[in-house]
């Protein structure tokens, strides 16, 4: 099935909370942003946004911190479009005290910080494709 990658550096202007601490909200507005892509590559259309569900935050996200977030279209309803969401972080901020704060480390492994499923609706008059 059809998926869509985004690559982002959050900025300092998405924390909200000390120490840099992004909300949980900053990565669904990504998943949002993913499930348009998605839609545009189906449908033609942007389509609306329905519902999450199952979503779930498994790792903080910081200032600074390189996400990668993965949509999937897993099943296409006659306007309905189910979808899986993944978000990864990539780059963060070494966890070691007395470095630059420029410093920064690629990760080995990375680390899941959030996942979620969603359905998203492109009425029938709006679908050019698909």
């Amino acid at each position: 099935m059809l998926e869509s990658v985004l690559r982002v550096r959050v900025s300092a202007a998405q924390a909200h909370y000390g120490g840099g601490l992004v909300d949980g909200a900053f990565v669904l507005q990504l998943f949002g942003d993913a499930a348009t892509e998605l839609l545009i590559r189906h449908d033609g259309d942007e389509g609306l946004f329905l519902t999450y569900s199952e979503v779930m935050f498994r790792a903080p996200v910081y200032a600074g911190d390189f996400l990668e977030v993965r949509a999937r279209l897993t099943e296409v309803g006659n306007t309905s479009r189910k979808m899986e969401f993944q978000a990864v972080k990539q780059i963060t901020r070494p966890q070691e005290s007395g470095l630059a704060p420029s410093a920064m480390d690629v990760l080995e492994e990375p680390i899941l910080v959030a996942e979620a499923k969603g359905v998203c609706v492109v009425p029938k008059e709006r679908q050019r494709r698909g």
